[in-house]
């Protein structure tokens, strides 16, 4: 029988990359105390492991010197990272005909770890527009079939709807989703049939350039 992969972990870069983790969208700065707090560990094993992401670029000092934020090593590295996907690149130009198109926000999402991660967003020109910021994971709701579609309803955000479709590999996994979200009064029950269709579609076409790779 084979070792549990987590057998291989190394304990200090476990650590590093729970620090790293303790960053998102609603915590994008962050003092000693506080990762400590939100990841566990010693504050004293906090701060030596933060003194070498400092040292290394993968952590920066704020603006008042004391509290830390990703540094720019960090985001090249993601930035590389969206940069290899090839249906990323396949995908922005039918994203940005869906949007010309629907007048609705359109992003690109990935699976990852049971929630979708944006890999890609193409803004319309609303006002109100519901649309997710690239890097940013959300929770993922499915149907087996894998024509999905995705509802980001907490209360605060109730009368939202979203439409999206799959982008399958060469073994037909789906690799990703491309989904349009909407004001419910804009996506309607007779508009969803048409947007539908059309990121069937877009979906589709990306699959085959991916099979084409």
């Amino acid at each position: 029988m084979g070792r549990d992969p987590e057998t291989y972990n190394v304990r200090a870069v476990e650590r590093a990359m729970q620090i790293l983790s303790s960053f998102d969208g609603e915590h994008t700065e962050r003092g000693v105390s506080e990762i400590a707090q939100a990841t566990g560990l010693h504050k004293a094993t906090t701060h030596r492991i933060i003194m070498t992401l400092l040292n290394c670029g993968f952590l920066e000092r704020a603006a008042d010197g004391e509290r830390l934020r990703p540094g720019l090593q960090l985001v090249e590295l993601g930035l590389g990272a969206l940069r290899d996907l090839d249906f990323r690149r396949a995908a922005f130009p039918y994203m940005q005909q869906l949007v010309e198109r629907f007048q609705e926000t359109c992003d690109l999402g990935i699976f990852d770890r049971g929630r979708v991660l944006y890999v890609e967003v193409v803004h319309s020109e609303h006002s109100l527009t519901i649309a997710a910021r690239i890097g940013r994971h959300l929770p993922v709701h499915c149907t087996a079939s894998g024509k999905v579609f995705l509802a980001f309803l907490p209360a605060q955000e109730a009368g939202i709807r979203a439409v999206s479709a799959p982008i399958r590999d060469i073994d037909g996994n789906v690799i990703a989703t491309m989904s349009i979200p909407g004001p419910s009064n804009r996506l309607t029950p007779e508009r969803i049939p048409e947007i539908a269709q059309a990121l069937v579609e877009a979906a589709n076409a990306v699959s085959a350039h991916v099979l084409r790779e």
